[in-house]
């Protein structure tokens, strides 16, 4: 049962990285870069110091923090100790049906920290600020699927690395959102 969903994981990843051209290749190296993001958070962070003043835009920041090392460990955890599964860059059975782009390749894949931190992020900036600005969460999310989907595109991770860390992120985003709702009533209200 396994071989055949990591089959079937290939199959899909082979597809969706192939559907990519050379046209597109510098937007898609662009997307996946940290710093391609920093206006995203730039005007996040106004937001939130709009929303919450300074010592609630303290206390939400050292919870993102807290939160990107959560999941970047989780990834970590999951990689090097718990599965080690190539990534599609690193499986010689596959490298002349693909289209590897990224810059680097990493050792392990399973499961993308990009795609877990991204929707990390906006599940818990979504949860925050859902009753301020309708659309945000939507637009958030669409942001972490294209962040999660351009793993797929320059060759590094396979669907499932993205599905897990898409779904490690939501939950760990959930838990720290309240943990942020608790803090700011504990440390603000008082």
């Amino acid at each position: 049962m396994l071989e055949e969903l990591l089959k079937y994981d290939t199959e899909l990843f082979l597809y969706l990285n192939n559907l990519g051209s050379e046209s597109w290749d510098g937007l898609w190296l662009f997307i996946t870069e940290k710093y391609a993001s920093i206006p995203l958070y730039v005007l996040l962070l106004f937001l939130v110091w709009k929303k919450l003043h300074w010592k609630g835009t303290f206390i939400l920041l050292v919870c993102v923090a807290l939160m990107i090392t959560a999941t970047d460990q989780l990834a970590n955890l999951f990689k090097y100790v718990l599965f080690q599964r190539p990534r599609p860059c690193r499986v010689e059975a596959i490298q002349d049906q693909m289209r590897f782009i990224a810059d680097v390749c990493g050792r392990y894949g399973y499961f993308s920290a990009h795609a877990a931190s991204s929707m990390a992020v906006a599940v818990f900036l979504g949860c925050s600020f859902r009753s301020t600005y309708r659309y945000l969460p939507f637009l958030l999310l669409f942001w972490a699927v294209i962040v999660a989907y351009s793993r797929i595109y320059l060759g590094v991770h396979y669907p499932l690395d993205i599905i897990t860390g898409m779904f490690f992120g939501a939950l760990i985003g959930s838990v720290f959102y309240k943990v942020q709702q608790w803090a700011q009533r504990k440390f603000i209200a008082s």
